[in-house]
């Protein structure tokens, strides 16, 4: 039997995962628990790669092998015994949902929801008319008739063909064996005859004559049969035309619009669905966007001639079929191909962009035959558009793909939906509508929706309501209310994804569940912590236990446990350095707690820069929520743009300045967002964008082969001695390529065994005991060492092993710079977090020849950072500074925000609410403005020093 301290805490005996040395560590159930330390001290592997690898496995333990063998592997984690461990439920920020289609309501399943309440409670109008669609039964239109049309003589019609070309013949041979003798065609009635066949060109509207009558009440079951007739075979729809004043009337069992005869589907919830064939535009297939030509791209210089390049694709003037055409063209109109194409008439540059119907004469002298030539000229933008198909290579799709630019699609505008589906609204907002709402302002609408649904709506919508508004609210609570469902998930940063899923955690209601989050304060400012905390405390009060891998000092002090890890990283932390309360921790000497209680702190500079004197101006930015601003950026010192979530910072740095500059130095195919002009660019001549994506996309990458380093170290194993009478390459120490790796394995060090209906197990390579390289290979030894066993090194190790080997010290020396010491040479890229990734990136920029005019663009660097590695970060991105250098920061962390020379503070509010410039100047000038939650805080950060 388990005793009481079993059933009250999770106990980890013995953990051994990573860099974890041998650890016992007791967490109490029903509490919400920090597990904080350095980046590297082990955090990560005592609670993901542990404790839920650990809850994962026995969970997939109780499925059948049938099941498991769709599960991939599940290996044990390196622990001696876990014991009090609930269902476990793990939310992470890696975003691997890079699906276009998929957003945030799609995420939460809202939008899910607001499909089944149009489907069942909305009202549909017509798209041509406006007019209320109606739909009746049998007996109502038969009502309808005998009111409208007794004593008339009237057709009954069923309609069959609705505006479409066609000859129709073989479907006239059809109506004529039913037995019906007359049709009417575009308006006018006609005897079906042998072989009728209509204009293949045109249009077309076809019924069929069912009846011919005078409406009276004695000839009722006449009437009746002919109208169910028709509906059969009209697919619900009947017409019926006065003979006397040619007058047509529309009546259907489905939704119709009366002055139209528009014909709706009965509505399903797939029909409000842009993932769906019967709810998406035809035009965008549900994306909201489409590709198209952008013309400035194709004509980017319009003082140029044709002969000397105006039309970019194309180039110089050559002897081709192409050139000949448009000099065809230009004689046509009497111009001249050396003329500037700003001379050219409009419709000339109209037919060479988008080509003629009529054919053009090409000249024997320029084709060298005996007669003239005749073609069709199908233009330059149909020429890129070929290429762009994806039957072309890839090479050819990248070369046509840098004429284009996306563009909201013209025929939904953007809404994704079909015109049918946004023809349905409830309350007078259609379901696109509602979608691009932020959260807080669509929670206000189904809140008071109620009293503009009639009584038969009330009865349908009333539980889909409650459910809609109980999603909301969760996603209120953990601070999202500036996001909307439309919003792509693709676009969310990790935090944002991360605390979506939370909210969708907390609506399930779940209790006796095991919740581990990684860093859910991320992207947050200190106003939306607080709630954020009590998402947290309320997960746990149902019934749960909460266990948090975080930084944040509210978080650290408002929770019921600690553990600290440490005491430092890689080989040197993975012990346990505290465990207990908050109060009891800050009365202890570990490195956490001294930069809690204030022994330890991020020191204010006593000076802060002014710059080299010049700036960037942004003006006119209006993208997403940014409200027309104009932003200085102070060129040669350390920026800051803050705000609360949502507020507009990304939208400002990361979608409008950052790629002005990176198609300005690059030619970077991202167009930026609304802009007026960017003043001041002469001042700089690189930019570079240091974010969190991992360095590679397979296993292979790792830090010294995207640093560089790794060719470095394979020039030094070839100039050793061993290495030159062997006559090896660089390519002999590489494990990419054949010569020098292991091939038993490929030089991936270890082997994938199929276990075909139980999971693959990866075993190390019998062949090079997961070395990677062959025997030979490791027989060349630089200090003793194989360069398997220089992949193996952490960084500290290689530091001092390379000490007398300047080009790789340097490259090497940096990585231990920013913090990263802890990490390993050859260690897999996709084992790395994102701050890690962030920073080898940092590293790698570092190491590299500046010329002091370069901007630095990064995004939440403090990522997964202790106060401590905060302080490293900061030393690194002021040496950038020191340098002549600009180093611009989206950052909510205040120790970064306190130290910065100059502060953007957009807001005051996320989503509409914001996209407002507050402030900008020192830390010290900000903190004196009353306008928008930065200054409160900053404030508070400055007065404590």
């Amino acid at each position: 039997m388990m005793n009481m301290q079993e059933t009250e805490y999770i106990n980890v005996y013995g953990a051994r995962v990573h860099n974890l040395k041998n650890i016992d560590v007791q967490i109490p159930r029903n509490s919400l628990t920090v597990i904080t330390g350095l980046s590297g001290s082990g955090k990560s592997s005592l609670a993901f790669d542990t404790i839920f690898a650990e809850g994962q496995r026995r969970y997939i333990e109780t499925f059948s092998a049938y099941a498991r063998n769709f599960l991939g592997n599940m290996e044990r984690p390196d622990v001696d015994k876990i014991t009090g461990l609930s269902p476990v439920i793990s939310i992470e920020q890696k975003t691997t949902n890079r699906n276009p289609r998929s957003t945030v309501g799609t995420t939460t399943e809202i939008y899910d929801y607001l499909r089944l309440l149009y489907a069942r409670a909305g009202v549909a109008y017509s798209y041509l008319s406006g007019e209320k669609m109606v739909k009746y039964t049998e007996e109502k239109i038969l009502d309808l008739i005998l009111n409208h049309y007794i004593g008339k003589r009237v057709y009954l019609l069923a309609p069959v063909v609705k505006a479409r070309k066609g000859h129709y013949k073989e479907l006239f041979e059809q109506i004529r064996k039913r037995g019906y003798l007359n049709v009417r065609i575009d308006g006018e009635i006609r005897e079906i005859v042998y072989g009728l066949k209509l204009d293949r060109y045109k249009n077309h509207d076809i019924e069929i004559v069912i009846d011919k009558m005078v409406v009276s009440n004695s000839d009722f079951e006449r009437l009746k049969q002919s109208v169910s007739v028709a509906m059969k075979q009209g697919d619900g729809l009947i017409m019926i035309l006065d003979a006397d004043s040619d007058e047509v009337r529309h009546y259907s069992k489905r939704l119709m619009c009366p002055a139209t005869g528009l014909s709706y589907r009965e509505p399903a919830p797939h029909n409000f669905s842009f993932n769906s064939p019967q709810g998406y535009c035809p035009k965008c297939k549900g994306l909201g966007v489409v590709s198209q030509i952008d013309v400035d791209k194709v004509i980017p210089d319009k003082e140029l001639s044709i002969y000397n390049g105006a039309i970019a694709p194309l180039g110089k003037y050559k002897n081709s079929m192409i050139f000949w055409q448009i000099e065809a063209l230009l004689e046509k109109y009497e111009e001249d191909i050396k003329a500037p194409i700003q001379d050219l008439a409009d419709d000339l540059i109209e037919e060479i962009l988008y080509g003629s119907d009529e054919r053009i004469k090409i000249k024997n002298t320029l084709i060298g035959t005996s007669s003239d030539y005749f073609v069709t000229f199908e233009g330059v933008i149909k020429y890129i558009q070929m290429l762009q198909d994806k039957d072309s290579s890839a090479t050819a799709q990248k070369w046509a793909d840098q004429f284009a630019k996306t563009m909201v699609c013209p025929a939904c505008g953007g809404a994704k939906l079909n015109k049918e589906a946004l023809s349905f609204k409830i309350h007078d907002k259609n379901i696109f509508e509602l979608s691009t709402m932020d959260i807080a302002e669509l929670h206000e609408w189904i809140e008071n929706v109620d009293i503009y649904l009639d009584s038969k709506q009330k009865i349908i919508a009333v539980e889909i309501l409650k459910e809609i508004n109980t999603r909301l609210r969760f996603l209120l609570d953990v601070g999202l209310e500036y996001l909307s469902l439309n919003r792509s998930s693709v676009s969310l940063s990790g935090g944002e994804s991360q605390r979506i899923r939370l909210a969708t955690q907390i609506g399930s209601q779940l209790v006796n569940v095991l919740y581990i989050l990684d860093e859910p304060s991320i992207g947050l400012h200190q106003r939306d912590n607080l709630r954020l905390i009590n998402s947290l405390k309320k997960l746990r009060d149902i019934g749960n236990t909460v266990i948090v891998v975080e930084h944040d000092k509210d978080m650290m002090l408002a929770a019921d446990y600690v553990v600290d890890l440490g005491p430092r990283a890689g080989r040197l932390g993975g012990e346990v350095v505290f465990v207990g309360t908050p109060t009891e921790m800050l009365k202890t000497d570990t490195l956490t707690s001294q930069y809690l209680n204030g022994s330890r702190k991020i020191e204010i500079p006593s000076v802060r820069r002014k710059g080299n004197g010049e700036s960037l101006w942004l003006r006119g930015a209006s993208g997403n929520n940014l409200k027309q601003i104009d932003v200085e950026f102070p060129l040669g010192v350390l920026i800051c743009v803050t705000g609360v979530s949502g507020s507009g910072k990304s939208t400002l740095v990361n979608d409008t300045l950052q790629p002005i500059l990176s198609q300005t130095f690059y030619r970077s195919l991202q167009d930026p967002l609304v802009y007026d002009k960017l003043e001041g660019i002469e001042y700089i001549d690189k930019v570079v964008n240091v974010d969190q994506s991992p360095l590679g996309r397979t296993p292979r990458s790792n830090p010294a082969t995207y640093t560089g380093v790794f060719s470095d170290i394979r020039k030094l194993f070839v100039e050793l001695p061993e290495a030159k009478i062997r006559g090896y390459k660089p390519g002999r120490f590489s494990f990419n390529v054949k010569g020098g790796r292991c091939e038993a394995c490929s030089g991936n060090g270890y082997k994938t065994i199929e276990m075909n209906f139980l999971p693959d197990v990866y075993v190390p390579c019998e062949v090079c005991h997961g070395k990677r390289y062959n025997r030979e290979t490791l027989e060349v030894r630089f200090k003793g060492k194989s360069i398997a066993d220089v992949l193996d090194m952490t960084i500290n190790q290689a530091v001092e092993f390379f000490e007398n080997v300047p080009q790789i010290l340097n490259k090497i020396k940096v990585l231990q710079e920013v913090g990263l010491g802890y990490i390993k040479l050859g260690q897999s890229s996709t084992t790395l977090s994102g701050g890690e990734s962030q920073r080898v990136k940092l590293a790698t920029e570092l190491s590299k020849r500046d010329t002091g005019k370069t901007i630095y663009i990064l995004d939440e660097p403090t990522t997964g950072l202790h106060f401590e590695d905060i302080r490293v970060l900061l030393g690194v991105l002021n040496k950038l500074v020191d340098k002549g250098n600009t180093v611009i920061v989206i950052e909510h962390n205040f120790d970064v925000i306190k130290t910065a020379d100059y502060i953007i503070d957009i807001g005051p509010e996320g989503g509409r609410g914001g996209g407002k410039l507050l402030g900008h100047g020192t830390p010290e000038e900000v903190a004196q403005s009353n306008i928008g939650y930065t200054p409160k805080f900053l404030r508070e950060e400055l007065n404590t020093q």
